[in-house]
């Protein structure tokens, strides 16, 4: 309570009625894989153009992370989480300036040895005009196959080939007070406190490493030379490299695990191109367990179609979409025509289907952009089989493009049969969930009962007023019940609070029927 020590006017804010529940984020989505270079530490791209700086985009054929990538930004994405992974036989480039620094590859893997780094003195000189105020950090980096050079030299700016990516850090000091300390521009590690930082500028090539005993304010030695150590795992990736448990002075958390960290719980959609259903049935796991996370799903390469069985890759599950057959696209880099999995594309067309409906919108009957043909084409008979057991088809259609022409979940409970449903109560119970925490410890009687109620109705109706909820009232859209009804004397002693809240969801019209006949007039008279 406020103290009043003095006469005079008291002028008090106090506050009262239902909080605002803001909507979360369901587009954003985390795509696992391997990447030609680039750190294991999961990272939001805003576009292809930023999926290339940091992760580039040359690659085994057979890996399709950059092409998954491509197709969702292509199909309307905004916010991709790049998930790279590597195996334990990985190892780590890098190179020593003097004893007290060392400059490492900003993840593990031989494209590591392809990077050259130089330091040298800072461009700006001090008053005395003779000495430099900080030192200058330039690195660049080759596609596989290119020797690295110092391509800083002025005798060989031209020379060839010239490398894919180039970076430079000028004027780095050593003070840590400066907004130029190289701590505080470019990723850094101090290994004596344990320390880890991404620059606002950041580099998608390098680290910098303060040595144990290296005082705060020495300064690296200038030097130039290819980064040396990198290693890449010869062995497949497999379920346990996908989950992501950390290798002790290998690599830290990667993958799933890394996922389930609070910077990536905006993340609503999980993907992983063309993986066994080991792997698969781990992201399906990993999404049932956050329960605010859906997964799209693959079929394999030259599927029989008769052989497809999604419950059984998927372990029956509400929190999976599963589609077919895989999409013929372009190349990014050479134009040539390329088979690739749809699920980057699928989880693009999600995304925009979000942004511009709603994600009560079904995402089915959409063009997927970019595609150029399908790996076989479905027609009426053979989906009327596909249907039933949760494939979701993309079909080639006369004079309509190529669509997404499916929108089932992998379960076999018809009340969770549509992915516009289970995404929808995802949507809303987590957009409750995040936004009712303040709600804890609140005194527990009725006053709060009806505060929380009011919260919760005032959100739930946007959500009828958007079209999200069937009913042509509010009564028969949703209901809301938080009352001596839904908690017991033995509740309320025990700090348990009990809202019970039913909800009316709107399904797709997958089977639309018109039904004609003929009109004789002269039969009615």
């Amino acid at each position: 309570m406020p103290e009043y020590l003095h006469p005079g006017v008291y002028i008090e804010e106090i506050e009262r009625g239902p909080r605002p529940i803001e909507g979360v984020p369901t587009s954003t989505a985390a795509f696992l894989g391997e990447a030609e270079r680039g750190s294991t530490t999961p990272r939001m791209v805003t576009s292809y153009k930023d999926y290339q700086r940091w992760f580039g985009d040359v690659f085994d054929p057979i890996k399709f992370l950059p092409y998954a990538a491509n197709g969702f930004f292509e199909n309307g994405g905004k916010r991709l989480f790049i998930a790279r992974l590597v195996g334990e036989g990985a190892g780590q480039a890098e190179l020593a300036f003097g004893d007290t620094f060392t400059l490492r590859a900003a993840g593990p893997g031989a494209w590591g040895n392809r990077v050259f780094a130089k330091i040298s003195d800072g461009t700006t000189k001090a008053p005395d005009g003779a000495t430099s105020v900080g030192f200058r950090l330039q690195m660049a980096y080759w596609s596989a196959g290119q020797e690295p050079f110092d391509v800083f030299l002025p005798e060989n700016r031209r020379r060839l080939p010239q490398p894919a990516l180039i970076e430079d850090f000028d004027d780095l000091v050593t003070d840590e007070a400066s907004p130029d300390f190289y701590g505080k521009r470019v990723n850094f590690v101090d290994v004596d406190k344990g320390d880890t930082n991404q620059g606002p500028e950041s580099s998608a090539l390098g680290v910098i490493v303060r040595n144990t005993g290296a005082a705060p304010g020495a300064r690296p030695e200038n030097g130039a030379s290819p980064l040396e150590g990198g290693l890449d795992d010869a062995a497949a990736l497999g379920p346990d490299d996908y989950q992501g448990a950390a290798v002790p002075g290998v690599r830290p958390i990667q993958g799933l695990l890394a996922l389930e960290l609070d910077p990536y719980r905006d993340v609503a959609l999980v993907y992983a191109p063309d993986v066994t259903t080991d792997i698969v049935q781990r992201i399906v796991t990993h999404c049932e367990n956050l329960r605010f996370r859906f997964a799209v799903i693959d079929s394999a390469k030259s599927s029989d179609p008769d052989g497809l069985n999604p419950r059984q890759i998927a372990n029956d599950s509400k929190y999976a979409a599963f589609y077919y057959p895989w999409i013929v696209t372009s190349d990014p880099r050479t134009g040539a025509r390329k088979l690739i999995p749809p699920g980057g594309h699928v989880l693009g067309v999600y995304a925009r289907s979000d942004t511009e409906r709603g994600v009560f919108k079904a995402p089915a009957n959409e063009i997927v952009r970019g595609a150029l043909a399908l790996e076989f084409d479905i027609n009426d008979n053979l989906q009327d089989s596909l249907n039933p057991k949760g494939v979701n088809a993309i079909r080639n259609f006369p004079s309509r493009g190529i669509r997404v022409w499916g929108a089932r979940t992998t379960t076999s409970d018809a009340l969770w049969k549509y992915v516009s449903v289970r995404r929808l109560f995802i949507f809303l119970e987590r957009s409750i969930y995040e936004n009712t925490q303040w709600v804890v410890f609140e005194p527990n009687d009725d006053r709060l009962w009806a505060r929380v109620v009011d919260t919760v109705r005032l959100f739930l109706r946007a959500q009828w007023r958007l079209g999200a909820l069937f009913g042509r009232t509010e009564e028969e859209a949703f209901f809301i019940t938080c009352d001596r009804t839904t908690m017991s004397q033995d509740d309320i002693l025990n700090g348990r609070l009990i809202c019970e809240i039913g909800i009316a969801p709107v399904r797709p019209a997958e089977f639309v029927v018109f039904r004609i006949f003929q009109n004789t007039a002269e039969a009615q008279r």
